[in-house]
């Protein structure tokens, strides 16, 4: 096969692949874009309701949340590909308890990938330098601007509190429950502009 025509056919099946399993959500998607003040209300919607998720489902997620400075929720981060893979997901900052900003998050691999899942990705800034850093970046990459722990759940069923020790946290729900065996490194989160 030809390099030109192995490459048509491959960037045909991605781009088929990615519009059929976009539907694959764990969060509705609205038939129209919303912009503004809707689109704000429906990611603090859909913030509410994975913070919710997380707190009936998971011991000891609420008392850490609490704990810290501030929380960056993505409700449903869509990850499509077939050999090269992209994740998305758009969220919110709550200090405090109330909403600051809005933020998207965008991650690329390369390797083995498969139809399309969707989770949701909480980070928590446990001091307030981790999340003065993050609020006075000019585009964050876990990984590269704070290094990032991945919580995970002990035997008992509680969150393992010595893997939420670091500077920034982070939870990953699926729909089974909470994701310890993956990295976020890499995964860069941008301020969203209406």
């Amino acid at each position: 096969m030809h390099k030109r025509e192995f490459l048509v056919r491959g960037a045909t099946l991605i781009g088929g692949t990615a519009l059929l399993m976009s539907g694959c959500t764990t969060t509705p998607m609205s038939s129209k874009p919303k912009r503004g003040a809707a689109r704000r209300q429906e990611i603090d919607d859909n913030v509410n309701a994975t913070l919710d998720r997380l707190y009936s489902t998971v011991q000891g997620s609420n008392e850490l949340v609490t704990r810290a400075r501030g929380v960056l929720v993505f409700p449903s981060v869509l990850a499509t590909g077939i050999v090269v893979g992209g994740e998305y997901g758009e969220g919110a900052l709550r200090v405090n308890g109330k909403t600051k900003d809005y933020y998207s998050t965008v991650t690329g691999s390369s390797g083995l990938h498969i139809g399309a899942q969707s989770k949701a990705i909480i980070f928590l800034f446990m001091t307030r330098q981790a999340l003065d850093n993050f609020v006075q970046s000019n585009g964050w990459t876990a990984g590269a601007d704070a290094s990032v722990a991945i919580i995970k759940v002990g035997a008992d069923g509680q969150l393992d509190l010595r893997t939420a020790a670091d500077p920034v946290s982070v939870i990953v729900l699926t729909n089974t429950g909470l994701m310890a065996n993956l990295s976020v490194e890499g995964t860069k989160v941008t301020k969203l502009q209406d």
